[in-house]
């Protein structure tokens, strides 16, 4: 099989963290594989990949009209330079303005709703927006791949894809290989646990209710160090200010690490990984966690649940609710070393059985090959 296949998404970080896996299944098959998305620090990596990569700028967010139309003349003016046999898209901007582009071309297209985002977290009218590019981006798609239950059907019952082009695959997946269990930190008497937190420093994250329930907990006296490793964003309205962040930081609440390429190092020193948020496709930071037997701390919203069964290989709390998170760490730290060391195993096992990345890329390649031979 011989062809060339585009996959864009909005950076370069993303193509180089998260989509490494299908790149090499792809090329297995004997695709030549193009990466699309706006330069940045990680072209290097993605090019080590063995794919080529083609700088596309791309606003991160925004609704600008004028931006948007300028975005899909760029994909069309790429498109038309590479003639790829299949388009892939992920993230929002790719997905709509790229499978549009793509589509105009006759070109199949895949893609990947990872999570709905700012745009369908806080319902107003950019959410009407959202749907309305969705339904035009998505009605001629060769298949849309939903990371969890909930957005798939979501996207049905608005009429926003067919049910019959339409499949749920585990998340991103997660390399067992790359990511492999590591023994539970030791500690002396009375040394406080730490939980890490991963991710982009939004309020949609559960940040807020993070520094909150860390503020009770301190209250009560249970003894916990929360670490945020993560990206600070500018030119999301939801992301949190430096100042927020200093003065969390000033009064003993959350620990900012900063970013890393790496975040095996960081998972290995924690006790467990907590991500509050408010939405998610499935987090690959609870997946990549689980897969080094740590047990997780999540909030009960769409697509955390799925990495989290109560009880067993973590907590779950209940959504925008800092008491009830609070509530769930400290049952967290109160339990025995031998009972967290269980939980973490059974992360493992579950991530084993659910969400190992050959399952992705499994239907990746189903689908691309079922496109080539028609």
């Amino acid at each position: 099989m011989t062809g060339k296949i585009v996959l864009a998404t909005n950076a370069a970080w993303n193509i180089a963290n998260f989509r490494g896996g299908l790149i090499r299944g792809l090329q297995a098959d004997g695709w030549d594989v193009v990466a699309m998305a706006p330069r940045d620090d990680h072209v290097p990596r993605v090019e080590a990949l063995g794919c080529r990569f083609v700088e596309l700028p791309m606003l991160g967010s925004g609704t600008s009209p004028r931006e948007d139309m300028r975005l899909y003349r760029r994909f069309k003016v790429a498109l038309a330079a590479e003639r790829p046999a299949v388009f892939l898209g992920f993230t929002i901007k790719p997905n709509v303005w790229g499978s549009l582009a793509a589509q105009s071309m006759g070109i199949p297209v895949i893609n990947n709703i990872a999570g709905l985002g700012t745009a369908f977290i806080r319902t107003n009218w950019l959410t009407g927006i959202a749907r309305i590019l969705y339904r035009h981006a998505l009605r001629d798609s060769h298949a849309v791949l939903f990371q969890n239950e909930d957005d798939r059907r979501y996207f049905i019952d608005s009429g926003l894809v067919d049910s019959t082009r339409s499949a749920r695959i585990p998340g991103s997946g997660v390399d067992l290989a790359a990511f492999t269990p590591v023994p539970m930190p030791a500690h002396a008497p009375g040394e406080p646990l730490r939980l890490l937190f991963i991710g982009r420093l939004l309020r949609d994250k559960g940040l807020v209710e993070l520094a909150q329930a860390a503020r009770l907990l301190r209250g009560r006296g249970v003894q916990i160090e929360i670490d945020l490793l993560g990206f600070l964003e500018a030119d999301n309205h939801s992301a949190i200010g430096r100042a927020e962040l200093d003065r969390w930081q000033a009064e003993g609440l959350l620990h900012f690490l900063g970013s890393t390429d790496d975040v095996r190092p960081y998972i290995a020193a924690a006790d467990a990984v907590i991500l509050p948020s408010y939405r998610e496709g499935v987090p690959r930071t609870l997946l990549e966690a689980a897969a080094m037997g740590r047990p997780l701390i999540a909030s009960d919203a769409v697509g955390c649940r799925d990495a989290v069964d109560d009880g067993v290989n973590g907590f779950i709390a209940r959504t925008r609710d800092a008491a009830d998170l609070a509530l769930q760490i400290a049952r967290f730290a109160a339990l025995e070393a031998n009972t967290r060391r269980a939980m973490g195993q059974a992360s493992r096992a579950k991530v084993e059985r659910e969400f190992d990345e050959s399952l992705v890329v499994g239907t990746y390649r189903r689908l691309v090959r079922g496109i080539a031979a028609r």
